[in-house]
């Protein structure tokens, strides 16, 4: 809870968490024997249903049919699609018949759940809104085109400021966002389901298990946290019931509205505890980017940086592995990470946008499949693939450095701005990008050892590198990814602020590898970024793989921390290993070096 000395603030907070409790048993639950997990059905309704009734969760009237079966939503049935009210409603039905059979309905809160209960309606769908059309009022129409007239500037057209009301808060606006309300038939509902569950040790979260997730607990989580952000919804309630706010506000607006606002004697002690509450809960843990909601780095971030964090959350929470949403699958198939530890279930259900299908998480004792809605045969979670850069069709790392290894070079230019060569290099099927570098020296690869070393490190910042001749030069040859921005670019345009694996983070990690390399040609135009999602992409380590002692000097002082996640790959990179995976693009004084400068790391 964020702490203030605002006793108003405090009993706000307490008649919340009498008000909207969530039930102890809807997060922790031992002895299932079947659980089913969706996620981010985003208002595909027909697709949630056909993916339902594969899984024998639902017949063919739209009845529960799971019998004992725990179904838990993972997060996200609202916004973007036409049909989430639907989707709200089934499942507020099959609560009451699930549990009738012994069975029980899970639904967990997403961010775009909170973003409808807190007003920020950015992606809700015309249809959507329609779908409340016929709950909405003329009586709620005047009152709230009244409202927003009043905020508008004089001299005014009220005709044109009329025709822009209409079309910016279409019919259904206001029923919608009454309805999300925290006395609302569906906020009322969502603010007493959880954040997280943890069903036979494994954990359901539709972001993710980010560290704050670790520091409060699964109880904190679903008591406290959940607590704030119902605290913010019912204190929006009485702000725009008083018309300080206007359900036509920016959620975006509301800290600037509520500190502008001059309270009078006339202020009830509730106003005034929603004003202060407004001010303080705006960057609530849940609702934040780094909270279980939204956090994206359990996906996004590599092995090295994320595994060792997530396994201490689970720790923490008492699980085993994770079930996340959130975040599109690169293949729109079921994917897991980290040995099983993590598996990812948002694949696209609403077709049209995402371009996905409805697929089913069932466990079942030690098994673990997949169901797709088309009736498919199932299958076992699929290994996330390795993402350095976009490549054709998600190509594999092995496939991909078979194309580069073996496949025609169409072309060779060299760019006058970088110096760089470049090469085209085609399969018969796909064509990619790549640079040719010559051998340094005899037996000297440095691009191929930094690509086998990052593998080995899950560090995944190195783009696939293979050894190979170019027009009879011996040499390497690195994929170039599409769609890159370099250092010295990102910086100037300030971008990557939204990056999924924070950049700092992905820093950090490439300071503690070029330590470990030794690598002293480290610029911002050697350092690209994907600007899909703003993953780092090292390159060119033609100066590393050095064979001096300490530090390059210009990581003299870089903030170089070993976490649990670096040590545990670093004391895995014996000597032994070090000879298998290196001996032939590293001579023996480099390979000593780079043995060295593991075991200075590892005495940190």
């Amino acid at each position: 809870m964020l702490r203030t000395s605002k006793n108003l603030v405090i009993s706000l907070l307490l008649v919340v968490l009498a008000a909207s409790p969530a039930l102890s048993n809807d997060w922790r639950v031992d002895g299932a024997e079947r659980v089913v997990a969706i996620s981010d059905v985003h208002g595909a309704y027909d697709a949630m249903v056909s993916t339902l009734q594969n899984v024998d969760v639902l017949d063919d009237s739209l009845a529960w049919a799971g019998g004992t079966t725990r179904l838990v939503i993972v997060g996200d049935l609202l916004d973007r699609g036409p049909r989430s009210r639907d989707a709200m409603d089934l499942l507020m039905r099959l609560e009451s018949e699930a549990e009738a059979a012994g069975g029980y309905v899970h639904v967990l809160i997403g961010n775009h759940e909170s973003m409808n209960m807190i007003g920020d309606l950015r992606y809700v769908s015309k249809q959507e809104y329609a779908a409340f059309a016929d709950d909405e009022t003329d009586e709620q129409r005047r009152r709230w085109f009244g409202a927003w007239m009043r905020r508008q500037p004089l001299p005014r057209d009220d005709i044109e400021l009329r025709r822009r009301f209409d079309s910016t808060f279409p019919a259904g606006y206001f029923a919608l966002r009454e309805a999300f309300g925290a006395e609302g038939k569906y906020g009322k509902w969502l603010l007493t389901k959880p954040i997280i569950a943890v069903i036979n040790g494994t954990a359901f979260v539709h972001g993710g298990l980010s560290p704050v997730v670790a520091d409060y607990g699964l109880d904190g989580v679903n008591t406290s946290l959940q607590s704030e952000l119902a605290a913010y919804v019912r204190a929006i309630g009485t702000l725009i019931e008083a018309e300080v706010l206007l359900p036509t506000d920016s959620h975006y607006d509301y800290v600037d509205i509520v500190s502008a606002y001059r309270p009078s004697v006339k202020d009830t002690p509730e106003l005034l505890a929603a004003l202060d509450a407004v001010k303080k809960l705006d960057d609530a843990s849940v609702i934040g980017s780094d909270g279980p909601l939204w956090y994206r780095a359990n996906v996004a971030c590599n092995g090295v940086i994320e595994e060792y964090r997530l396994n201490a959350t689970l720790a923490a929470i008492g699980a085993e592995r994770v079930v996340v949403g959130h975040t599109p699958t690169p293949t729109r198939q079921v994917l897991q990470r980290f040995d099983g530890n993590l598996i990812e279930v948002d694949t696209g259900m609403l077709n049209f946008y995402y371009k996905g299908s409805g697929n089913a998480l069932v466990l079942v004792g030690d098994d673990v499949l997949v169901y797709n809605q088309s009736g498919a045969e199932p299958y076992a979670p699929i290994p996330h693939p390795r993402g350095v850069g976009d490549r054709p069709h998600n190509m594999g790392a092995d496939e991909l450095a078979t194309l580069l290894q073996r496949g025609e070079v169409l072309s060779r230019n060299k760019d006058a701005a970088t110096g760089r060569t470049l090469v085209e290099i085609s399969d018969g099927d796909h064509i990619v990008s790549a640079m040719f570098n010559k051998r340094r020296s005899r037996g000297f690869f440095p691009d191929v050892a930094a690509y086998r070393l990052d593998r080995l490190l899950k560090l995944d910042m190195v783009p696939v590198t293979v050894r190979r001749e170019v027009d009879g030069k011996d040499g390497s040859v690195q994929f170039y990814p599409p769609k890159v921005m370099d250092e010295s670019q990102r910086a100037e345009n300030g971008r990557g602020y939204n990056a999924t694996c924070p950049i700092r983070d992905q820093v950090m990690a490439m300071y503690l590898f070029d330590v470990l390399v030794f690598n002293e040609a480290r610029t911002p135009q050697r350092m690209l970024y994907d600007t899909s999602d703003w993953g780092l992409i090292l390159i060119e380590h033609m100066k590393a793989f050095g064979t001096r002692k300490g530090r390059p000097r210009h990581l003299a002082n870089a903030p170089v921390e070993v976490t649990g996640g670096w040590r545990a790959v670093l004391e895995a990179l014996d000597n032994e290993v070090l000879n298998q995976q290196f001996a032939d693009v590293l001579d023996k004084r480099r390979l000593a070096a780079l043995a060295a400068r593991r075991d200075e790391l590892l005495e940190q």
